[in-house]
């Protein structure tokens, strides 16, 4: 059980907000620890005074290990996650396996998963009154098919970009810039990616509109566009190739965050070295304490990195220019401290970055300082190995975007009726022929991946806006009952007879 030192403590209240077994509550503005405290060391790691430590251990705890946390759960109560309870020394799920019932795949939803044709060349039915350009019907192994095409306007749509990378591009909320014109803005970061937004409704009616939204026609028609983050790097970014950053091009993304290359090869480590510490801005990972390499080599090193201690092996780092996104440009500087009463002479210790592009291999002198020596062979075929895990990196696109505006009079009388056929399943959405992802809620907002559509999908008008091409895929008996253009609908091979046409693999 957490024990309070009084003495230090200001009574700000951010152990007892922050304690997900609600073992804290304050009293009289000091806080109280009762019996559902599971020893989760949340309140210790946040307390602004250190007026939280260990105390005595309840009797009858069960130790759980299903994450680094390592809870210290007494009876009858649940760990922090709320996943496991103590029952008579025993640590009990709460909850059954969910397994998803058996059902036979629906050759309906496969057939209508495809449009007929694509937009991609189709023109538009703008001003909208009138019916889409092209409505063909087919039937498809017994599954009579109709689908709507037009190339749609659409002022209400931005994209998102994923920039493989380690590399820290900007704070969160930095301004996106083309030509000192600012066009987006840096969002959060993802897993061994950085993530950008560009242009957006309140962006394309602004002063920058029409750069924001030619921005988005290049990059979804995967040219190469130059793009600078406020207070950071120029990027250099075209849709299915690796990024470039300042000049130079990032081509591997990190195999994990530095905890996660701990957990991936621990077994590997404890062939060749004592001690490895792996840079991350996000997560910087040690290897004896981390739970992989404590059950592995069963010692301690008394090796402590740079970085916030977040729970054992696991320390935030912070974002900079250097190895793993972090601020440390030589790795000597990845070492904080040694504790020379654990730590032993000859000790090896193993400093690389989340990429293993750099590596370097320090050993302790008989005063206990780290000096760097050259990597072993079989440290260097580990490092060789790891690399080779790391992905490809590169650039991707999901264009975002509503089509819940008048494009809808070109498919149906009762546009309501196709924002519910959308929502149902009843009609499918697709993109230049890309599968979406159509998001709850009101309207028809959706994602769709770029690379999945047909070549060079997008155009654009001085509105400014983006005109993309946009398809709906409904069973002919569906189409007459949401209001559609029945005498507008063509047999495709009419169309594929009369018409211009090329094909492209979707």
């Amino acid at each position: 059980m957490i024990r309070i030192e009084n003495n230090k403590c200001i009574g700000c209240g951010i152990c007892a907000e922050n304690c997900l077994a609600q073992a804290i509550i304050l009293e009289d503005k000091l806080p109280r620890v009762n019996d559902n405290c599971v020893y989760c060391k949340t309140c210790i790691n946040l307390c602004p005074k250190q007026a939280l430590a260990p105390g005595e251990k309840a009797e009858g705890i069960v130790g759980c290990h299903s994450c680094g946390v390592k809870c210290e759960i007494p009876p009858g109560r649940t760990g922090a996650c709320k996943r496991y309870t103590n029952i008579d020394g025993t640590l009990m799920r709460n909850r059954p396996l969910h397994v998803p019932e058996k059902t036979h795949p629906d050759i309906r939803k496969l057939i209508l998963s495809r449009p007929l044709i694509s937009a991609v060349g189709a023109g538009t039915a703008y001003p909208d009154y009138k019916p889409a350009p092209y409505i063909v019907r087919e039937d498809i192994e017994g599954v009579d098919v109709v689908t709507v095409v037009t190339e749609a306007h659409v002022s209400y749509s931005s994209m998102q970009i994923k920039i493989d990378t380690n590399t820290h591009i900007g704070s969160e909320g930095a301004k996106v810039k083309r030509n000192g014109k600012t066009i987006g803005l840096v969002t959060t970061e993802q897993y061994g990616s950085q993530m950008l937004t560009i242009g957006g409704v309140n962006t394309v009616k602004g002063k920058h509109g029409q750069i924001a939204v030619r921005t988005m026609m290049e990059l979804g028609n995967q040219e190469v566009v130059t793009l600078e983050i406020e207070k950071g790097p120029v990027l250099e970014l075209q849709v299915g190739r690796p990024p470039v950053i300042d000049g130079t091009a990032d081509t591997k993304m990190r195999v994990g965050c530095g905890g996660a290359n701990i957990g991936l090869f621990a077994s590997h480590f404890k062939k060749v070295v004592d001690e490895v510490i792996v840079l991350d801005h996000h997560i910087i990972g040690l290897y004896t304490e981390h739970p992989a390499g404590a059950e592995l080599c069963n010692y301690r090193s008394g090796v402590t990195p740079i970085g916030r201690k977040s729970t054992p092996g696991r320390y935030f780092g912070e974002p900079g220019k250097g190895w793993g996104g972090t601020a440390v440009e030589n790795p000597i500087q990845a070492i904080k401290s040694i504790d020379k009463e654990i730590a032993w002479v000859g000790m090896r210790i193993l400093v690389a970055e989340t990429t293993w592009r750099k590596a370097a291999l320090f050993e302790l002198d008989k005063d206990f300082v780290p000096q760097e020596i050259p990597l072993t062979p079989e440290i260097k075929e580990l490092v060789e190995m790891i690399a080779g895990n790391c992905e490809d990196a590169k650039v991707s696109a999901l264009y975002y975007a509503g089509v819940g505006g008048s494009a809808r009079a070109g498919v149906t009388v009762n546009p309501i009726k196709l924002t519910q056929a959308v929502h149902r399943g009843d009609a499918v959405l697709t993109i230049g022929g890309a599968p979406t992802y159509v998001f709850p809620g009101g309207g028809i907002t959706f994602l769709a991946d770029v690379e999945k559509m047909a070549p060079r999908p997008f155009s654009m008008i001085p509105t400014p806006a983006i005109v993309a091409p946009v398809e709906y895929t409904i069973e002919y008996s569906k189409y007459k009952e949401i209001g559609g253009h029945i005498t507008a609908v063509r047999p495709l091979r009419q169309v594929l007879k009369n018409g211009w046409v090329t094909w492209f693999r979707a």
